[in-house]
């Protein structure tokens, strides 16, 4: 079993090959990212892109799966506190067979817990064409060679106090259209996306697709983790984000279509920042998830099409932010 000991920094490994299906990549769209260029080779004909593409957190979870079987399932991996970046770089396709490759750029020891160390990582993922379409830096925790094993003690350490329930917040600032165009969004505005209560097989379920450490897929093996209880894979705590801004973007476009009006479409997304995994999602927790507008610009390179940035977050019914990242998405004008 690999420890933090054996990541050093300049280690570099290719992970894979794992080929991906149209039917994979309908069946995660449909579920978490049910876009029409996701889940409809005729439809996808007249959008952004053109054609059939995996969903982005698909993108993501496929390369967790690469990393899972070539790397973490054989170590002492205890998580990941994190995204530093993730670019979506070109489409991954129907039929596309990928590959990742490893580099270890960064190491260091906890100064908090002497017994758990971190290591910084930079993935490519390649297709069969070597072409780059996804690129992504994070950390990762590993156990020491030595480590005691994890007491409830040590968990307690890394878990914050609970914040007390609270009321979930409301926007300050009102929607300045129910059917918004790039430049009808204001800076600031806030969208309710929806919650979503994580079970116990939904998180295994997901897990043993993309993520099977075993803190994912086993209750009685995730005692003895850093996380003393079966939690969500972080991808699968993405995904459900997506799910519920899809759902929302479908109730947006269906009150519009109600009106007699032509819904504002959204292209895809170049990628995102800063994802943060603040604390884990177990079973039975119900998660609020948000989406904040903080900045837009217009798209020098597609004409008729801006580039929103936005914040988001999910909160457990604890009053804890959960999860945490920014995204950017293309997004239409008004003409």
């Amino acid at each position: 079993m690999r420890t933090f000991e054996d990541f050093p920094a300049g280690l570099a490994q290719t992970l894979g090959p794992l080929t991906v299906s149209k039917d994979d990549i309908v069946a995660f769209a449909r579920e978490y990212d049910a876009q029409p260029f996701h889940v409809d080779e005729i439809a996808a004909r007249d959008s952004f892109i053109g054609t059939l593409i995996a969903s982005g957190w698909h993108s993501c979870s496929l390369n967790m799966r690469l990393v899972a079987d070539g790397l973490l399932l054989d170590s002492s991996a205890m998580g990941a506190p994190g995204i530093e970046e993730v670019k979506w770089v070109k489409p991954v396709r129907p039929g596309d067979t990928l590959r990742s490759q490893m580099t270890v750029l960064d190491s260091r020891i906890s100064k908090s817990k002497p017994s758990l160390g971190l290591v910084r990582f930079h993935f490519d993922m390649l297709n069969q064409a070597d072409e780059k379409v996804l690129g992504q830096t994070n950390w990762v925790m590993f156990a020491t060679r030595d480590a005691e094993p994890f007491s409830d003690v040590s968990r307690n350490a890394l878990a914050a106090a609970k914040a007390p329930p609270g009321t979930t917040p409301r926007r300050e600032i009102p929607p300045v259209s129910a059917n918004p165009y790039f430049e009808d969004l204001v800076l600031g505005e806030t969208e309710e996306l929806g919650s979503y209560t994580f079970t116990a097989d939904d998180i295994i379920g997901f897990a043993r697709q993309f993520d099977p450490q075993r803190f994912h897929v086993d209750a009685e093996a995730a005692k003895g983790s850093l996380f003393g209880a079966l939690c969500a894979s972080g991808w699968h705590t993405a995904s459900v984000w997506m799910k519920r801004m899809v759902g929302y973007r479908e109730r947006t476009r269906a009150d519009a279509l109600a009106r007699g009006e032509r819904p504002a479409r959204l292209g895809p997304s170049p990628g995102f920042s800063n994802l943060k995994w603040v604390k884990p999602v177990y079973a039975g927790d119900t998660i609020a998830y948000r989406s904040t507008v903080t900045a837009k610009r217009a798209s020098a390179s597609r004409p008729g099409w801006g580039l929103v940035f936005h914040h988001n977050t999910g909160t457990n019914q604890h009053g804890e932010e959960v999860f945490a990242f920014d995204g950017m998405v293309f997004w239409e004008r008004r003409g």
